[in-house]
């Protein structure tokens, strides 16, 4: 089935276009929000909330960028409101303590995946959390996923040379930051 044709049939409700979505992107749309967000549970879940955006507004994609990108736009977006909701909430219970009682703490990710290097990913994860937004999207996308600096740009609406840039500069902070954290 080719891009166009699983289009219209998402655009018709059909169950199995659908489903080819899911099994086609879950992965990628998984991997992506995962390395953004550093826990399964909030990853699963922000990678649901993509799919249902997709489906819930796959007759609105003008189709000016590819339907892969659009779709690692939503993910980024998803997973960027899920931090934000995460710092606000964190920002209550600290300020407003009687107020909003503490969540659970999870367990890190960095403590159940089972091969060697896991004190060396720890860091690298720590550091990657502590960069800006837009840099730590950049990095995630063109380093860890493996998109090009042109579908990256796309993703985040920004162009080539801005990509670049977060880039260079989110591989300087990073290394700063690994330096002090080691």
């Amino acid at each position: 089935m080719n891009e166009q044709e699983l289009i219209q049939d998402l655009c018709a409700r059909d169950e199995q276009a659908f489903r080819h979505l899911v099994e086609t992107y879950r992965n990628k749309v998984y991997a992506t929000v995962f390395n953004m967000l550093q826990d399964r549970d909030d990853a699963e879940d922000c990678a649901q909330e993509v799919f249902i955006q997709v489906y819930e507004s796959i007759s609105s994609f003008k189709q000016e960028s590819s339907l892969s990108t659009w779709i690692y736009r939503i993910a980024v977006r998803k997973a960027l409101d899920k931090i934000r909701r995460k710092k606000t909430r964190q920002r209550l219970q600290q300020f407003l303590p009687w107020w909003m009682p503490k969540e659970q703490t999870k367990e890190r990710v960095e403590n159940t995946i089972p091969y060697e290097g896991i004190e060396k990913i720890a860091i690298l994860h720590k550091a990657l959390e502590t960069l800006p937004d837009k840099q730590k999207i950049a990095l995630t996308l063109i380093k860890i996923q493996g998109l090009s600096y042109n579908e990256t740009s796309k993703i985040m609406d920004l162009g080539i040379k801005a990509i670049e840039s977060l880039v260079s500069r989110g591989k300087e902070n990073l290394e700063r930051k690994l330096k002090k954290l080691q």
